[in-house]
Formats: C-alpha cells, sequence, structure tokens
C-alpha cells in the first residue's frame, strides 16, 4: 500500500527533519578570559549562541585558524599591552582568565559595578 504525500511531496509519516545541536555556553557574561591564541584578555558583556557577525569579518580569519560557526561567541570589553578595545570571539578560543587581575578598559564602569572573585557584576540596568 502506498503512502501519501504532502504538497512537497513528503511521505505522510515520514520524520521530521532533525533539529541541529543546541551549543552551550561554556563562559557568562561577567567572566573573565583569555584568548588561547593571542595575547589579549577581557571581560564578556554579551553572548550570541552562534555566529552572528559578517561574512567578510569571518572570512579575514585565516583558514587554519578560522573557528566554526556552530559554536557560541562572544563579545568581550578586551585589553592587551597596548590597548583596550572590543573583541568578538568564538568559544573555542577562549579560556577563563586565572590571573586574579581586574581589566582595565574605559566601558567597564558603564556595564559592571564591581570585579569580585574573578569576575565582574553587570549593572542591574543591563540584566534582562
Amino acid at each position: 500500500m502506498e503512502q501519501s504525500q504532502t504538497p512537497s511531496g513528503k511521505r505522510l509519516g515520514d520524520a521530521p527533519p532533525a533539529m541541529p545541536g543546541v551549543a552551550h555556553a561554556s563562559f557568562a557574561i561577567g567572566d573573565v578570559v583569555r584568548h588561547r591564541h593571542f595575547d589579549f584578555r577581557g571581560v564578556i558583556f554579551d553572548v550570541d549562541p552562534v555566529f552572528n557577525n559578517s561574512e567578510e569579518w569571518y572570512a579575514s580569519i585565516p583558514a587554519h585558524i578560522r573557528p566554526r560557526k556552530d559554536q557560541p561567541f562572544y563579545h568581550l570589553l578586551a585589553e592587551n599591552a597596548d590597548s583596550s578595545y572590543v573583541a568578538y570571539v568564538s568559544q573555542q578560543n577562549l579560556m577563563l582568565d586565572d590571573s586574579e587581575e581586574p581589566i582595565n578598559h574605559p566601558a567597564i564602569d558603564g556595564l559592571f559595578t564591581g570585579y569580585q572573585d574573578g569576575r565582574y557584576r553587570l549593572r542591574r540596568e543591563h540584566r534582562h
């Protein structure tokens, strides 16, 4: 006996397509992290569950170190020896910073209330 088909040509009774896996964030807003390959560190102020930047930005990363897109990406108030800036970094390229040193970035006070036990507390008005 032949099964009925939907207008799209799928047979009734076929299982729906599998949903993509859900990536889980290893870090949280306020965590102080360090890049695994480059000499900078920062505090996380936002998290994207998967890549959410331009293709131009992604293509500018050398292919041999280009991260997968199907993982969390973090927005950091970052610093290195020379300057402070905002960075966008994949989860695979971050690790917790265990230096216990605060981040020296001019935007810290606008987003966070203080630094304690290796992490920053997000200001109440920025929580959702």
